[in-house]
């Protein structure tokens, strides 16, 4: 049994929603504890445009929006409202979120039917962890010039694979056959165009599994890529590491300020990074994905370097892996190029949801798998590989568990700060456990590592210089 608590600690709702309900006549009550409600009553406000005008678009966060159905019902190709527009219209009411409430911005509305079959429902109160109960005689007052319509797909009708690793070949190969016009009958490896790895990565991935590897080994192979090494040597000089005198080299970059290990690393996830480009569209509020890719790791350093050092994983693998952990976005950019811009049209309109319910939706996959796969074909370490494939599940206790479970970590203590997409997870004391740390020394590598927020953002965008 769920159990709705008040939390006199969180702000009320907003006067301009009070106001609003009161003129309207519909009663209502504050609720403080919003992931404790079912997601079938818990309402999911979206503003939508195209050339006629706007459309609010109300439906259960249990389901998912299908924008292709939305478009057979209406005969409009709507999308999102830009960020900018939402937060002047939300700055104009001093709101946080947008509440499922049509007189609030007089467009017409479009509801989910499903919504008005039970006793009561939640909606955003416009103040953020605040949503208001509205028996279902008051919700309906607010629905009054709304039309129904059923567009909505239930999230358990959708079946991500999230434990499977050993269908991810045959389940890509099938989404390739899905979208691709011609039949394909060449393995899966010819039939997807992965660039090939660089000759800098190549050589670089045969130094991390060199025992006698060396700094000249790695300043060597850095020095023959000019702008690998202008990045690297800009690295060290950063303020972010705050290192004595000036960095004259490679080699000074290496030996006195960043070390072997997360040099290798670094210069890997550099290499990477310019094997596939950055897709020319993203979904609207999204992070963006190297500086996403950099907070991610620098939380993961400071969590591994937290932990016991008797069960500490390899600074330097963890560190990439938090580089790493989103590249499966930039694959189904190159992979599906056609429909990339449906998965982000549809990603800003269901922010409740996990990209990998949107994505399994529209593809059959998700880019955990397609990300996994590829370091599999590319002959990475068996723990990035895991890192990538099991970063969602907070309950993985399989083999190399300490990586995936500190991406899974990383990103659920950066989405409480407001840092990536998605809906708030809760991280299990079970999670923490098995890294051998506390919330209070999790949240504390987090705060340090925001505090140097402008000087991330300014390593972050040397990876976005020109190939």
């Amino acid at each position: 049994m769920t159990e709705v608590a008040l939390d006199t600690a969180t702000p009320p709702a907003p006067s301009v929603i009070r106001l609003l309900l009161d003129k309207l006549g519909v009663a209502f009550h504050e609720v403080h504890a919003p992931l404790s409600l079912p997601a079938a009553r818990r309402v999911q406000a979206i503003l939508l445009d195209d050339e006629v005008g706007a459309l609010m678009v109300l439906f259960p966060q249990s389901q998912l929006l299908d924008l292709k159905r939305l478009e057979e019902l209406t005969g409009r190709k709507l999308v999102a409202v830009s960020g900018a527009r939402l937060k002047t219209m939300l700055d104009k009411h001093a709101l946080k979120t947008l509440p499922g409430i049509p007189a609030l911005t007089s467009s017409p509305c479009l509801y989910e039917q499903s919504l008005i079959s039970g006793e009561s429902v939640f909606i955003e109160s416009g103040q953020s962890g605040v949503w208001l109960e509205l028996q279902q005689d008051a919700f309906k007052r607010l629905l009054n010039k709304a039309s129904a319509g059923n567009f909505g797909e239930n999230v358990q009708q959708i079946q991500p694979n999230f434990d499977r690793p050993g269908d991810d070949s045959q389940e890509i190969f099938k989404a390739v056959q899905v979208f691709t016009a011609r039949r394909i009958q060449q393995r899966l490896e010819q039939t997807i165009e992965i660039p090939p790895l660089a000759d800098t990565a190549q050589r670089i991935i045969k130094l991390r599994v060199d025992p006698n590897a060396s700094v000249d080994d790695i300043t060597g192979v850095v020095e023959t890529d000019p702008a690998l090494a202008a990045q690297v040597v800009s690295w060290a000089a950063s303020p972010y590491y705050a290192s004595p005198g000036k960095v004259r080299s490679v080699e000074d970059a290496i030996v006195r300020v960043l070390g072997f290990d997360l040099v290798i690393n670094l210069a890997l996830g550099l290499a990477l990074g310019k094997t596939l480009s950055l897709p020319k569209d993203n979904p609207q509020q999204m992070t963006p994905y190297w500086q996403q890719a950099i907070y991610t790791a620098a939380v993961i350093e400071g969590l591994s370097r937290a932990m016991p050092r008797a069960s500490r994983p390899e600074v330097g693998l963890t560190y990439l892996a938090g580089l790493l952990h989103n590249f499966g976005y930039l694959l189904l950019a190159h992979v599906f190029p056609p429909h990339f811009s449906l998965i982000c049209r549809h990603l800003e309109v269901n922010p409740h949801l996990s990209h990998t319910y949107v994505e399994q939706h529209l593809l059959g996959i998700s880019r955990e798998q397609v990300g996994a796969w590829l370091m599999n074909l590319w002959d990475m370490p068996e723990e990035l590989t895991a890192a990538l494939r099991f970063q969602h599940d907070a309950t993985y206790e399989g083999e190399h568990a300490a990586y995936p479970n500190l991406v899974c970590l990383a990103n659920r203590l950066l989405r409480e700060r407001g840092i990536g997409a998605g809906p708030l997870m809760p991280i299990p004391d079970a999670l923490l456990g098995r890294l051998e740390l506390t919330r209070e020394k999790a949240e504390d590598v987090v705060s340090k590592v925001l505090d140097a927020e402008a000087l991330l953002r300014e390593l972050a965008s040397q990876f976005n210089a020109p190939n």
